[in-house]
């Protein structure tokens, strides 16, 4: 095993390369505030707690998704499949068109407002419960209220070494 920093500093690029080692699958986060709906490519959700039912999900700060998450309070969280790639690239894209940027994702709202994208493996309805300031991003502690699975499921897209690939 190749030790870099050790006593000191860690190397962001070796850091971003070793956690790039994790599997992850992958999700798309959306919100909705002042009437304009938000989107993010998100690797970061984690069940927090069965009782009460609890996630997380780590959002870059600079991210538009992140005022209007807080905002709105609320948020779906669509967990993709493998034939899904394709918007989990448009959702990452930097700098992508703030309106109409769900227009390419066939979906559907919920009774709740949320956008939930159709085609995921599963989906959650989510209302922000506790935010902490973690470096760069903020820890979204979310309470989940809905959960959609999806009667015909395929395979899983993970992110793995900095390419997305997929799981059976």
């Amino acid at each position: 095993m190749i030790a870099a920093g050790e006593g000191g500093e860690v190397d962001v690029d070796v850091y971003r390369h070793a956690m790039g080692r994790l599997a992850r699958g992958i999700s798309v986060l959306t919100t909705t505030a002042d009437g304009q709906d938000h989107a993010l490519t998100a690797n970061s959700v984690t069940s927090v707690s069965l009782e009460p039912v609890l996630l997380l999900v780590c959002v870059e700060t600079d991210a538009r998704f992140h005022d209007a998450v807080l905002s709105s309070g609320r948020f779906g969280v669509s967990i993709l499949s493998a034939a899904q790639r394709p918007l989990a690239a448009w959702f990452s894209t930097p700098g992508r068109p703030l309106p109409g940027q769900l227009d390419r994702a066939p979906h559907t709202r919920t009774a709740s407002g949320v956008a939930l994208l159709d085609g995921a493996l599963a989906a959650l309805e989510c209302t922000v419960r506790d935010v902490h300031a973690a470096g760069d991003h903020s820890i979204i502690v979310a309470g989940v209220h809905a959960t959609h699975l999806s009667s015909n499921p395929q395979a899983a897209l993970v992110h793995f070494r900095g390419q997305y690939s997929e799981l059976p």
